[in-house]
């Protein structure tokens, strides 16, 4: 059976897959570059596919 929450990541699972501050993660999440659920105030999960359009919208061709 497939769970639907195990392609959810955090916050810090970007920021260590990217090597970049995981406030420059919440930093694309507010400015909505980066779509996320909002699961309390404090907490966020990011879709796999929605970091994989968001990886794709920034590829250098």
């Amino acid at each position: 059976m497939v769970n639907p929450f195990d392609n959810l990541l955090t916050p810090d699972q970007i920021s260590k897959k990217l090597k970049v501050s995981i406030f420059t993660v919440y930093r694309w999440i507010k400015s909505e570059k980066l779509k996320a659920i909002k699961i309390t105030p404090r907490v966020f999960r990011i879709e796999e596919k929605d970091f994989k359009e968001f990886m794709n919208k920034r590829k250098v061709k």
